[in-house]
């Protein structure tokens, strides 16, 4: 059965709260098969559109299908969906295999049957030898594995996951998305993900829907979200660290940086024609050190992160704070006076101060 996902002008408005919307028509289609991670700030209303879809929360205005379902009033259990939650939610007198199968257990479904399914899904993820122990004997991407696998069993029309991450360990955090992802891939069941962590959302999503306040500000691939953000929010959500974004005086021949004139390309100054000042952004890692006598702009260097093989050199620019990506080897100090230029043509941003849409 196809398990495309529909939200066609989706709202969740609370009671006590009717001025603001937890989630504002939102409109989204999900191929079936198609990893989709929802992303954004607290507060954005991602959890909200994800317990929606699962039938926990009203849909007040629009509707939401499933296939050629329509789900939007139907109770959770009737939406073919199965849901993995932050917390494992593990039954602690029950075993690992007891977990994965109680739901087909209600569902009455054969021991044999039951055995089966587990088995599949143990073996898909390396817990085959711990079928036997109880929750408290896992360590906690043991457990969020066996909250994974009784998902699994059920082989619903769609997963939805819901910071399943959060609890982990940042290297059990990196190792355990690859898994997802490797293992949606191979069942090839829609799957929508939820995060606020936009480095998760970049490495595991086909598509990312970036959400704030309740609004949808763009849903693409994760490289069509990081060189092209359609807003300046974006722009400054995606990527890590964040892009360097400043509001800058126009001219006829580009943006005033320090004492560096930026040319801007043809298509922004044509979208610009009669503003005065733009919201310009440039990516940390767009930019270089350079020596005294070239063409730059002059940082005080404030902060300087170092992470090996890279470090972030934090620093200002008149009033506007930049931060510069160099050598981990060699990096300036706190109370350095460096001069920094652009990589390349191509790789600078530009928005309109008021709307903060992208121009050109």
């Amino acid at each position: 059965m196809s398990a495309e996902v529909i939200y066609d002008q989706a709202s969740r408005v609370y009671p006590g709260n009717p001025g603001v919307r937890a989630v504002d028509q939102l409109s989204l289609e999900v191929p079936d098969g198609e990893f989709l991670v929802l992303v954004g700030p607290s507060g954005s209303g991602k959890s909200t559109a994800l317990r929606m879809l699962a039938g926990l929360e009203d849909v007040n205005e629009g509707s939401i299908r499933i296939g050629d379902r329509d789900v939007t009033d139907l109770p959770p259990k009737d939406r073919d969906i199965a849901m993995v939650f932050q917390s494992y939610a593990l039954y602690p007198h029950m075993t690992v295999a007891d977990n994965m199968g109680f739901a087909l257990k209600l569902r009455g479904f054969s021991a044999a049957d039951i055995k089966k399914r587990v088995d599949e899904a143990a073996k898909m993820l390396d817990l085959s030898r711990f079928l036997d122990r109880k929750p408290k004997a896992l360590s906690g991407g043991q457990r969020q594995r066996v909250a994974m696998g009784r998902a699994i069993v059920r082989e619903p029309s769609v997963f939805l996951m819901d910071e399943p991450l959060s609890n982990l360990d940042a290297k059990l955090r990196v190792e355990t998305r690859a898994n997802i992802a490797k293992l949606q891939q191979r069942l090839g069941t829609t799957t929508i993900y939820v995060t606020h962590d936009q480095v998760e959302a970049m490495t595991m999503g086909d598509r990312v829907a970036v959400l704030k306040d309740g609004v949808l500000q763009q849903c693409a691939s994760p490289r069509s979200l990081y060189e092209k953000p359609e807003n300046s929010f974006v722009a400054g959500f995606i990527g890590s660290p964040a892009m360097n974004l400043a509001t800058l005086p126009l001219s006829e021949a580009g943006v005033q940086l320090g004492d560096l004139v930026v040319p801007l390309p043809a298509e922004v100054r044509t979208a610009a024609a009669g503003l005065p000042e733009i919201v310009f952004g440039i990516r940390p890692e767009s930019l270089r050190l350079v020596g005294e006598a070239d063409d730059g702009f002059e940082l005080v260097v404030e902060l300087v992160e170092e992470l090996g093989a890279d470090a972030y050199l934090h620093g200002k620019v008149g009033d506007d704070r930049f931060v510069v990506r160099v050598d981990g080897r060699t990096p300036p100090r706190i109370g350095d006076n460096v001069r920094v230029a652009l990589r390349g043509e191509g790789e600078t941003h530009a928005f309109h101060p008021e709307t903060t849409l992208r121009l050109g």
